[in-house]
C-alpha cells in the first residue's frame, strides 16, 4: 500500500503536468488514501480537470473537490446569457434529447434538469454545459427513465466487463434489484474501479449504480 506522502507528490506532480490546469494555486492534503483538493482556480473546467488529474493517481480511495472557482475580473457573466450559452450547448451535443432538458442558472451556478433515456445522455449533457465561459460549477440532476426492459442487465454488464482489458471482471460480482445495479469485489486501482463502474452505467435500463467495490493492490 502507498502511503499518503507518496500519493500526495504524485497528484502534485500529476497537476503540474496537466496544460491545461494552473495548479499554482491548488492545495493538496492525503489522509488515509483520501485526496483533498482546496484552494482556488480561475474556471470551472480547470476545476473537473484537477479532480480528474488526481483520480488517475494509483492508491488513492477517493477525492474530495473543494477547489473554488474565482473568475478573473471581467469574466463574471449575467445569468441569462450563460443561459442562452447552456441551452445552445445541448442543443449542438444532443440534438434529439435535448429539448427534454430544461437549464437553470443561478448566480453562475447551472442546473440541470429533465428526463433522459440513457447514461450518456446525462453525462454529454452536463459535459456540453461545462465549457459555457462564465461558470460556477454544474449540479446534474436529470433523472434516467429508460424505456428498456431490465431483464438482460445483469448479463450484458457481465459480458462489457470481460471485454474491458481495464478491468478483472473475476474479481466483480453484479447484483441487479429492478433497474439499479451493485458491483462488489476487488479491484487493483481507482482507474479499475471506475471503468468498471462506467461499463455498468452503459447498459440499457439501468438508472443507478451503487458501487460498492472497494480498492486491494
Amino acid at each position: 500500500m502507498r502511503s499518503d506522502d507518496e500519493i500526495k507528490h504524485d497528484v502534485e506532480d500529476e497537476l503540474k503536468w496537466d496544460p491545461d490546469l494552473d495548479a499554482t494555486n491548488i492545495a493538496v492534503a492525503v489522509k488515509d488514501g483520501v485526496v483533498t483538493l482546496t484552494s482556488f482556480v480561475k474556471s470551472y473546467m480547470e476545476k473537473y480537470e484537477a479532480e480528474i488529474d488526481a483520480k488517475r493517481v494509483d492508491g488513492i480511495r477517493g477525492v474530495a473537490n473543494d477547489i473554488e472557482v474565482r473568475l478573473p475580473a471581467g469574466a463574471e457573466r449575467p445569468d441569462p446569457d450563460i443561459a442562452r450559452d447552456a441551452v445552445a450547448a445541448l442543443k449542438n451535443e444532443l440534438p434529439y434529447s435535448s429539448e427534454h432538458i430544461k437549464v437553470l442558472v443561478r448566480n453562475g451556478w447551472v442546473t440541470l434538469e429533465g428526463e433522459v433515456e440513457w447514461q450518456f445522455q446525462r453525462e454529454r449533457a452536463e459535459s456540453a454545459v461545462r465549457r459555457v465561459p462564465g461558470i460556477k460549477g454544474v449540479t446534474n440532476t436529470i433523472q434516467l427513465k429508460p424505456k428498456v426492459a431490465p431483464t438482460d442487465i445483469k448479463r450484458r454488464i457481465e459480458e462489457a466487463l470481460r471485454r474491458n482489458a481495464e478491468v478483472d471482471a473475476q474479481r466483480i460480482s453484479v447484483e441487479i434489484n429492478g433497474s439499479e445495479v451493485v458491483l462488489k469485489g476487488t479491484v487493483r486501482s481507482w482507474a479499475e474501479r471506475e471503468a468498471a463502474e462506467r461499463a455498468a452505467w452503459q447498459a440499457p435500463g439501468v438508472t443507478r449504480v451503487v458501487d460498492q467495490v472497494t480498492i486491494s493492490p
